[in-house]
């Protein structure tokens, strides 16, 4: 069966980089190497597919190899938190171009199976926080993630919690309707990235890859990533926001954003969404080698 379920693995990993046309070699031996099972509690497991949310099975049985399979697996389906889609975060974490070396916050951590994919791509010179605020995911993260320890476990509102040391990569593996101040203050001027899916009520929304550009911190570049349906970031959803957030998608789609401004730059006529302390415009900053981003 372990010979067995190794192959399993290999299989799976080799058809997400297939499915989510994976360019880089790190990501695809990440997902390769973890064994999601460890993650996942034990079987039969409660799956939903991408191509019908909302309706879960229950696998025949607690065959291991059952979970190499490109769906999400419950972890608390009363909940609706599920361990996520593998091919989505494979594709995520290929274009934030993530590097041995480099330090993660993944916040959303859930029971740690991103986090030991994050971790394995960062390697021993590395490290990632694993960030969770629900105390059982997160005491779950803590015995799973135990064979990585470049991958530390904090049981804290991701939202709001401060960075000792500048972070190469901030994830967030949850949707808000506005951004954390914390988020973009711990992003390395060395092209720090944030990726941060911005939704609505109904959970839908984009992900945003926002990046700080050299040590000018009022303007980072934004990019829409793609579509995402996701649960709540329990810190990052506010009333007010969610109806200036309602406004600006009903004036013109998310896809015309271009930049993030940060006080002391005031909102001009490119405004898009205004937050506390920054906001989304659809004008290009120029770089620091002189082309508009």
């Amino acid at each position: 069966m372990v010979d067995t379920v190794h192959a399993a693995r290999q299989w799976y990993a080799e058809e997400l980089r297939f499915t989510a046309n994976i360019t880089s070699s790190a990501v695809t031996a990440a997902f390769a190497t973890v064994p999601r099972e460890r993650f996942v509690g034990p079987g039969p497991w409660r799956i939903i597919s991408p191509m019908r949310l909302g309706n879960y099975w229950t696998t025949p049985d607690a065959d291991p190899r059952h979970v190499y399979h490109d769906t999400l697996i419950a972890l608390d389906e009363s909940r609706g938190i599920n361990n996520g889609q593998p091919s989505l975060w494979a594709k995520l974490f290929d274009q934030l171009k993530l590097s041995a070396g480099e330090r993660i916050v993944h916040v959303g951590a859930g029971t740690g199976y991103f986090s030991a994919i994050l971790g394995e791509i960062v390697g021993r010179l590395g490290h990632v926080t694993a960030i969770e605020i629900d105390p059982d995911l997160a005491n779950r993260a803590l015995d799973n993630l135990a064979p990585w320890p470049q991958v530390s476990v904090v049981i804290a509102d991701g939202f709001r919690f401060q960075q000792d040391q500048p972070a190469d990569a901030i994830i967030i593996n949850a949707g808000v309707n506005h951004i954390s101040m914390a988020w973009l203050d711990a992003l390395s001027a060395e092209h720090g990235r944030l990726l941060v899916p911005l939704t609505n009520s109904d959970r839908w929304g984009s992900f945003l890859s926002i990046e700080r550009r050299g040590a000018v911190v009022q303007r980072y570049t934004v990019q829409r990533v793609g579509p995402v349906g996701i649960i709540h970031c329990i810190g990052g959803r506010d009333p007010a926001a969610e109806e200036r957030l309602k406004v600006a998608l009903a004036r013109s789609p998310i896809a015309d954003v271009k930049s993030l401004r940060r006080e002391p730059e005031e909102p001009d006529e490119t405004c898009w969404l205004v937050g506390e302390g920054w906001w989304l415009s659809t004008s290009a900053i120029e770089t620091e080698s002189g082309d508009f981003r």
